[in-house]
């Protein structure tokens, strides 16, 4: 299936560009950013700002990002939003890019900055569309082509030779991608330089809290710093020796924290021996994310692919431990697969040696699981992103509810609060 949006006759060759869909679907546009060829797990994001701190997401490493919203770009790049280092996404997708900055925060156009770190996009593309194939057939590999990767010989090149390359790309089941986007050194986040104005003057610090890097973004060690806490952020590749290093033995409240990544949980054997160490020590543990896929694999339950994931910052989810419902900001193509249990279950890892755990956020679209408490150990996780970069802030109390499971540890569990049943919420399977 072949979508044609050629840009007009005047366009000149070199900025045409190439949107191809491993089923063959093809999309026609201009070259966005940096020109060539580049290849990815193509999905969308529902976000209507917040770009900046889209594309320097770690969690978004070989993925090809399609913004739903049709105009991007407005308000140029600055050095103060970025979520990490560098851009992450392979590529990017945009029907209709700013032609000129508009904020006085800007130190550059979005365009520049893509082009500047090498990352080939294309921009003239009929995103509606594209992101309805997404929704109806599921996310895919692909491959955006521009510039001199369209031709060979003086000719266009077919695009069956185009659909080949893609389909010869790398898939994203399977993938082991937590390490590629890891810090590989350790480093510390002091509550004296986020807050200075309460932790400025000698203060110590009220935890410490060892963050094993899976694909961090730079606001999560500052909103836990920001509540008075050392963060001592670590490589994916640390063992529980390592963690134990860096935690103080002088009997002050310290946690575990596993942050949000790329790849499939099922591929990251590494990472679920390391939480299940911290878990049969009983340091309070709290996940976001890849962290929360991964604790659930840790207690024994499965974990499955999305059809199309959750990517924006407008995803409703119900907190069961409040009764509430919060907008919040999801970056996720994989889910766990746990029973909806009001109650709670044993997990099934070992015979039930980790207790009782209950789903205690649900994802009000689609029903799928957000976030798992356990109620035997100090232990919970959420699916979304808690820091709010970029996003609603509705969900910024997880921080408060880790410091008080580390600071107050006989107040834990939380008790669940919602009124809405197991049968009400998920009449149907969750998946």
């Amino acid at each position: 299936m072949t979508i044609s949006m050629t840009p007009p006759a005047t366009t000149p060759a070199a900025t045409s560009a190439a949107l191809v869909l491993e089923d063959g679907t093809t999309y026609r546009g201009r070259a966005y950013g940096a020109t060539g060829t580049t290849f990815g797990e193509i999905v969308f994001s529902t976000g209507m700002t917040g770009y900046q701190e889209t594309l320097t997401d770690p969690s978004y490493h070989r993925q090809i990002v399609v913004m739903t919203a049709p105009h991007v770009g407005n308000t140029g790049v600055n050095d103060e939003d970025p979520e990490s280092d560098r851009i992450w996404v392979s590529g990017y997708v945009v029907r209709d890019p700013a032609r000129r900055v508009s904020s006085w925060r800007a130190q550059h156009s979005l365009g520049e900055e893509l082009a500047g770190q090498g990352i080939v996009g294309i921009s003239d593309v009929d995103t509606r569309a594209l992101t309805r194939r997404l929704r109806e057939e599921g996310v895919m590999r692909a491959g955006i082509f521009s510039g001199d990767d369209l031709v060979r010989g003086g000719y266009p090149r077919p695009v069956e030779e185009l659909v080949a390359e893609v389909q010869a790309s790398p898939q994203m089941a399977g993938a082991d991608l937590a390490r590629e986007v890891s810090t590989t050194e350790a480093y510390t986040v002091e509550p004296a330089t986020v807050n200075p104005a309460e932790y400025g003057a000698g203060k110590a610090p009220i935890a410490t809290v060892v963050a094993v890097d899976l694909g961090i973004k730079t606001m999560t060690p500052v909103r836990l710093a920001e509540r008075g806490v050392r963060v001592v952020v670590v490589p994916q590749s640390s063992t529980i020796a390592d963690v134990e290093a860096a935690l103080p033995d002088d009997g002050t409240p310290t946690g575990v924290f596993f942050s949000n990544g790329p790849g499939d949980p099922g591929a990251a054997g590494h990472e679920v021996e390391l939480l299940r160490a911290v878990l049969d020590r009983g340091i309070p543990f709290f996940g976001i994310c890849f962290g929360n896929q991964l604790l659930g694999r840790a207690l024994g339950y499965g974990t499955y692919k999305l059809g199309y994931g959750h990517r924006g910052i407008n995803q409703p989810v119900l907190d069961r431990t409040t009764a509430k419902v919060e907008v919040t900001a999801h970056n996720h193509g994989f889910a766990v697969d746990a029973p909806l249990d009001e109650e709670g279950s044993a997990a099934p890892h070992d015979g039930g040696r980790y207790g009782r755990v209950v789903v205690s956020h649900v994802g009000l679209n689609d029903r799928v699981v957000e976030g798992l408490t356990c109620l035997d150990l100090p232990a919970f996780s959420v699916q979304y992103h808690p820091e709010a970069a970029a996003g609603p802030h509705d969900a910024a109390y997880l921080f408060d509810r880790f410091v008080g499971l580390m600071t107050n540890p006989a107040a834990w569990p939380p008790a669940i609060k919602s009124p809405h049943s197991a049968a009400q919420i998920n009449t149907e399977e969750n998946h």
